[in-house]
């Protein structure tokens, strides 16, 4: 689109589902949205829901059973149609109620958690959908603006001597361990939020793609905020 934002110039937004199903990647461009305004009282939902953890899923017939006022029930009709429409496209959609995500520290220099910007990479071709409907909302990151960690001089030396064997094993032991994933935002890069209620589709790093996968990562919840995303 002519009229976006230079950071945004890898986003193409779209007006129904269809469209965000169909429309393929190419180019820069490497992530869809299906704007929308919601109507509905998604945080009744989050607060309905009996959480089993720091990330509960909510299955279908849970959602159904939750007794809900007039502007839940509103939104527990869109989470349903949206898990329909998914799962007729041949996806697979989890809803989550998340009060957070666990930490990686295993190697302080470097975690590996949803909360660094990194990419989804699968052994067959798919994409990545996910709404974020209360909370905050999850962040992308224009590739242009990011480096890969296992690139940076300093992090490839702590990561060499964490490895300590064979040189032409190295690149294998970063992807075993997700190092090769993980990307660092430039200083004053334009992160971009995915907002709230909007449907995306982010590109995964898969044999078959043609563009260069999403840079992406969860948000800082804020205490007592529980979020309520849908993924597959």
């Amino acid at each position: 689109m002519a009229d976006l934002p230079q950071a945004e110039h890898h986003i193409h937004y779209v007006t129904n589902f269809q469209d965000l199903a169909a429309t393929p990647f190419s180019g820069i461009v490497n992530a869809i949205c299906w704007t929308r305004d919601l109507i509905g009282d998604f945080s009744e939902i989050t607060k309905k829901v009996e959480l089993t953890g720091n990330i509960t899923v909510v299955d279908q017939e849970e959602l159904c059973q939750l007794r809900l006022s007039e502007q839940g029930q509103l939104a527990r009709e869109i989470l349903l149609h949206d898990l329909k429409a998914l799962k007729a496209h041949g996806a697979s959609p989890i809803l989550n109620v998340i009060k957070r995500y666990d930490q990686d520290d295993a190697y302080p220099f470097f975690p590996t958690d949803v909360y660094s910007f990194h990419v989804d990479r699968s052994p067959i071709p798919t994409d990545t959908f996910l709404c974020t409907y209360y909370g905050e909302s999850s962040e992308i990151l224009p590739n242009s603006h990011g480096k890969k960690k296992v690139l940076i001089p300093e992090i490839r030396d702590e990561l060499k001597k964490l490895y300590r064997g064979a040189e032409e094993g190295f690149e294998s032991f970063l992807s075993e361990h997700f190092f090769d994933l993980h990307y660092q935002a430039e200083p004053d890069a334009p992160i971009i939020s995915l907002g709230i209620g909007h449907l995306w589709k982010l590109a995964v790093d898969h044999p078959e793609s043609q563009v260069p996968p999403c840079l992406h990562r969860a948000p800082r919840e804020k205490f007592g905020r529980n979020r309520l995303l849908l993924i597959c």
